[in-house]
């Protein structure tokens, strides 16, 4: 018997990985990404980051780069076989951002989505310094900007 999930009935990526209606993981400018297969009004929930919560010296030893902060006592560790969400990339200039609501972290969309676009949003500064800096940004718009300075 399929495990159940929380999400709405969904495609398939793989058998560990259920991807709700309107989105599907591609290849993206860094790596796997979150795709809108059809549009996405400003202000929608669009999905959960889902994972296992993590102590807090877990949350210190760990090598995972998709542990989310949730409050000072929680965090989630929501690496991608099973979190949809872990696919949303960074990007300096986001059509969605986290919010969290009662210990759960939920994204919305914060502009209009088109069919086709990558779902991203800001993971912040100290993210953004620790992992992806040093390797240089691979979002939308700083890809544009480096391909400019050629």
């Amino acid at each position: 018997m399929a495990k159940k999930t929380n999400l709405p009935s969904a495609t398939k990526l793989s058998p560990k990985v259920p991807v709700p209606n309107g989105l599907a993981v591609k290849r993206s400018r860094a790596g796997l990404g979150l795709f809108a297969t059809g549009p996405i009004k400003k202000g929608r929930r669009i999905i959960e980051y889902i994972g296992r919560a993590v102590s807090k010296e877990e949350e210190y030893t760990s090598k995972s780069k998709y542990l989310f902060e949730v409050s000072k006592n929680k965090t989630i560790d929501g690496k991608p076989r099973s979190n949809p969400a872990g696919y949303i990339n960074h990007s300096c200039r986001p059509n969605c951002e986290p919010n969290i609501t009662k210990g759960r972290v939920f994204i919305s969309a914060i502009k209009n989505i088109k069919p086709g676009e990558e779902l991203t949003y800001d993971y912040g500064k100290e993210y953004f310094d620790e992992h992806i800096k040093s390797f240089g940004c691979r979002c939308a718009e700083c890809a544009e900007k480096s391909e400019g300075e050629e």
